[in-house]
């Protein structure tokens, strides 16, 4: 089984702000679980002008305590590997965002795209699909992929409204 979960929102400020805002709003302490963003890899496509970026995010474990029986699940850290493409002269960045730590057992994968609106030119639509298939659990898949469904759908949430708080901060008040 597959679990997905999808997430929209508009963002009433502009593109460049909501972009800035996501590429500096980790880690915040809105959000205790992502305690560290590493940019590894950076680089300007010199005939688009597109930028590539590869970053590590490195949080928390939040597995509950239950199913941390099994060794594979007592770490301390989760690392997630996201790759984004800015393109600015079409006003859009889209990303691809997976879990580095359980790779052999789960993949876990979000695509998400944030683009200039084209009802407003000073909102951005956001988009994201996130999906999770863990194997080699037996009858633990289907219990563990129900769990993370519930955790991505919670994340996805909480990262709106802390994207909003942050926008809030550091722009004002959203325009209209």
């Amino acid at each position: 089984m597959v679990a997905e979960v999808l997430a929209n929102n508009v963002y009433c400020y502009p593109f460049q702000q909501v972009v800035t805002g996501y590429l500096n709003k980790y880690p915040t302490p809105l959000e205790k679980n992502v305690t560290s963003i590493t940019t590894v890899e950076e680089q300007i496509d010199p005939a688009t002008g597109v930028v590539y970026r590869r970053r590590i995010a490195t949080c928390n474990n939040v597995i509950p305590s239950f199913l941390r029986k099994w060794s594979i699940l007592k770490i301390s850290n989760i690392y997630m590997e996201e790759e984004s493409w800015l393109d600015m002269k079409a006003r859009v960045m889209n990303l691809k965002s997976r879990c580095l730590t359980w790779a052999r057992y789960a993949s876990m994968n979000e695509e998400s795209v944030y683009r200039e609106s084209k009802h407003n030119p000073n909102w951005t639509e956001f988009s994201q699909k996130g999906s999770i298939k863990i194997t080699g659990a037996g009858y633990l898949n289907c219990v563990l992929e129900k769990f993370a469904q519930t955790f991505l759908k919670q994340g996805a949430k909480k990262s709106i409204a802390v994207m909003e708080k942050v926008m809030e901060e550091k722009y004002g008040s959203p325009v209209s």
